[in-house]
């Protein structure tokens, strides 16, 4: 199979193997933004059944049919998402290394997982695409790293660009920068949830209404990011603007630095980059074994 330049993108078959949340993040993304139709997705794992008659009754992809089977859809698929679980990833990958072939183009969204780890179990130097998403994919606003393989031609770094594109932005990286690619973005929506908890919660102790607390939180989150992205000012600058001298936002920030908050903050994403790399360790400790 060959693939074709990105604005062709539709006439090609993708197969996402491994079904979790990013996995479905993907391909709703792919799906709500017409890059492809739903039926030249597939999407399988190797064990939760109720799970893809989940997603193929949301979205309308394929799964194991009547007459089919995983080595079908890997067989037959332009681009291979690699999407397993970390813990399961050197086993799963091995086991389809004879049914991959030179001119598939492999996208693995595992944290940790090397390109090089990915070619030892795939046995060969192909076109891998590593990259490290985010959940906001799912509504068209991803962030994702992106690295590749010396394999990968300029057609299909189009294609992967123009895939990852569709769902939010992307940033191409020296493959060394995704542990710090998943410390910020890959777990960062989680740290603006708890952050949004936090504030909620503040919100109910202060005696507003659960519904009033959430639309409050909600829209101020959503309009100071849009004030950094539309200004293109400096959070920090923006952040002074506010803050009016032994007013109640000073008063606030200073409590908040006090107790840590900010190098709460910088220690967390780093311990998440940290711990990619661990994954990753962990996985190519099985490779060798």
């Amino acid at each position: 199979m060959t693939l074709v330049t990105h604005t062709g993108i539709a006439a090609l078959n993708i197969c996402f193997y491994g079904a979790g949340s990013m996995a479905e993040a993907i391909a709703r993304g792919l799906i709500g933004q017409e890059l492809i139709a739903a039926d030249r997705i597939s999407m399988l794992n190797r064990s939760n059944a109720e799970r893809l008659t989940e997603l193929s009754s949301k979205y309308g992809v394929r799964t194991v049919l009547q007459g089919e089977n995983n080595e079908h859809f890997l067989r037959n698929a332009d681009i291979i998402f690699l999407a397993m679980k970390p813990k399961d990833a050197a086993e799963a990958i091995a086991s389809i290394r004879p049914l991959i072939s030179s001119g598939q183009l492999i996208v693995s969204v595992i944290a940790g997982l090397s390109i090089g780890s990915i070619e030892i179990l795939l046995g060969a130097k192909l076109p891998i695409v590593r990259s490290m998403p985010n959940t906001s994919s799912t509504i068209g606003l991803g962030a994702t790293g992106i690295s590749y393989s010396e394999a990968v031609t300029s057609e299909q770094r189009a294609i992967a660009e123009a895939i990852f594109q569709s769902i939010g932005i992307n940033a191409v990286v020296d493959e060394p920068l995704q542990e710090s690619v998943t410390g910020i973005s890959g777990s960062g929506p989680a740290y603006v949830y708890f952050f949004m908890e936090a504030m909620m919660k503040a919100a109910t102790e202060l005696g507003l209404d659960d519904n009033v607390a959430r639309d409050l939180v909600v829209q101020t989150v959503l309009g100071a990011a849009e004030m950094v992205r539309t200004t293109g000012e400096d959070p920090a600058e923006l952040r002074r603007k506010v803050t009016s001298p032994n007013g109640t936002t000073q008063a606030a920030i200073e409590l908040m630095t006090e107790r840590g908050l900010q190098d709460s903050i910088i220690a967390g994403a780093k311990r998440s980059a940290e711990r990619a790399g661990e994954i990753g360790a962990a996985i190519e400790r099985n490779i060798s074994e």
